[in-house]
């Protein structure tokens, strides 16, 4: 039973602009937390993974995951909560890092929702990672059966900008565009798979602060921000606008328990620097990057606890925001 005990890193996309091809299929992108879900029908057991291979599943436990599938598989999906019709990242983090009686709780309150787009494995299939796309879709269709929280991630074929276009009207984060003959890459990011968001984004490494002022002298007026090459961090400014009081006067602390003298790198400021352990990740959404490969105005949004500093990578910036690196 080894498949059930193994470690998979999601396949990852790159990002696009919207598009139509009739070789891509196009997905809604929920704004949820990626999830490996290990489901062994023979034993009656599962496992959840997250993108940083943690064990997640006693966070949900109202995910019934067993009766969503005829036959013992490995799928991959996105775990979203809803406020009203629309995904709410917040009220999902409020399900993150808790204990069984907590996670029991708040299943109630803030019921989690599992949507899946892809299967890994069957139990009478094998691997199935060399599979085409649009091949694996159909095995997924017809190994799936009806559960509580779990639900298939519908797609269409080529229309991506109407979809998207579609999607935005809605309040929806955007979609995901996958060309149908593309493998499942296992820990890599490939440009067989392309987000497209709404807004330009970016998750960060957090790798320092800058002393604040005024009402937030006490605390950090903004924090820096780089992106991992290779074994190397490259700096991409500083935010210092989107946080919340409450959230500065908190996060001020974690900052300063990983306090360090070592700098990654060197930055220009006449406020008094100081560096940290790279351990926190934030999404920022800025306009634009510029040819020093620093971001424009950009703004806090959230933490990423479900996202590690090795997801930071230069290669997850867009191919036509690359070509302004000098």
């Amino acid at each position: 039973m080894s498949w059930f005990y193994e470690k998979i890193k999601p396949m990852l996309a790159v990002k696009g602009k919207p598009f139509s091809n009739s070789e891509f299929i196009y997905e809604i992108k929920f704004d949820g937390t990626r999830a490996i879900a290990f489901v062994d029908l023979e034993n009656e057991r599962i496992r959840l993974q997250n993108r940083r291979l943690l064990e997640i599943a006693y966070r949900y436990p109202e995910i019934d995951l067993l009766d969503s599938v005829k036959e013992s598989a490995i799928l991959d999906g996105e775990i979203v909560v809803f406020d009203g019709t629309l995904p709410s990242f917040s009220l999902l983090q409020q399900r993150e890092h808790v204990d069984s009686f907590r996670a029991s709780i708040l299943s109630k309150k803030f019921p989690a929702n599992y949507f899946v787009f892809d299967v890994l494995y069957t139990s009478s299939r094998g691997w199935l990672m060399k599979e085409a796309l649009i091949q694996r879709k159909k095995i997924l269709e017809d190994i799936s059966a009806n559960a509580k929280r779990v639900a298939l991630i519908d797609f269409v074929d080529e229309k991506g900008e109407e979809l998207y276009e579609k999607a935005v009207k809605l309040g929806i984060e955007g979609v995901m565009a996958k060309k149908k003959t593309s493998p499942y890459l296992v820990g890599k990011r490939s440009e067989s798979w392309v987000k497209i968001k709404k807004r330009k984004t970016l998750d960060c490494v957090i790798v320092g602060w800058l002393e604040g002022e005024g009402e937030r002298k006490e605390l950090f007026g903004s924090l820096i921000l780089a992106l991992k090459s290779k074994d190397s961090f490259v700096h991409v400014g500083q935010v210092g606008t989107g946080f919340k009081l409450e959230f500065a006067r908190w996060f001020i602390k974690k900052l300063r328990e990983i306090e360090v003298n070592v700098a990654p790198f060197e930055i220009e400021t006449s406020r008094e620097v100081h560096w940290c352990k790279p351990e926190f990740v934030c999404e920022v959404e800025f306009l634009e990057l510029t040819k020093d490969m620093k971001l424009r105005a950009p703004v806090f949004l959230r933490l990423r606890n479900d996202k590690s500093v090795d997801d930071c990578t230069i290669d997850s910036l867009s191919p036509d925001e690359l070509e302004r690196k000098v």
